[in-house]
């Protein structure tokens, strides 16, 4: 919700406007002054993921759910128990909802690392990129590459392959 589906379908839809204004002069709309800002559709987006955690949280305090934040671990207790913070926490079944981190190589492994950031920054970009430069070929690669094209930011989209096509 955070910083995948949700903000980026917000960003995809931001783009499928962005190509229909494109194309409204080959429908007789005449829109000669047309202007996009990214800093309006990051304000609007980022409030509408917030609006999106409390109603999810509320809707779990509703259901008498406990949210337990922190870094948690399997103990080896004889029951299904998990320690976070020092505290346990013992049920019948235990969820534990990860979310994901990207692995970002050190400059040593990859000289110039340090200079990218991950798809996460995308959604904090404070202002549309005049050049992009994605490296990957998986979905959301691609979708962000498209993104930022379409809003125009001039990008290329590097991919990995071990023989030339």
């Amino acid at each position: 919700v955070n910083v995948g589906c949700v903000p980026k379908k917000v960003m995809w839809n931001t783009a499928v406007h962005a190509e229909f204004v494109h194309d409204h002069a080959d429908y007789g709309f005449e829109t000669p002054s047309v202007k996009f800002n990214w800093r309006t559709i990051k304000d609007k987006r980022d409030a509408y993921v917030r609006r999106l955690n409390d109603i999810y949280e509320n809707n779990v305090k509703k259901a008498h759910i406990d949210i337990i934040r922190g870094y948690g671990k399997f103990t080896t207790d004889p029951e299904p128990t998990i320690e976070v913070e020092g505290k346990k926490y013992t049920a019948p079944h235990i969820l534990i909802a990860t979310g994901g981190r990207p692995a970002v190589p050190s400059d040593s492994e990859v000289p110039g690392a340090s200079l990218g950031m991950t798809s996460d920054g995308f959604f904090d970009l404070e202002e549309l990129p005049r050049r992009s430069v994605i490296v990957g070929a998986g979905y959301i690669a691609v979708e962000i590459a498209g993104i930022l094209s379409t809003l125009g930011s001039k990008s290329s989209l590097l991919i990995r392959q071990d023989k030339v096509v």
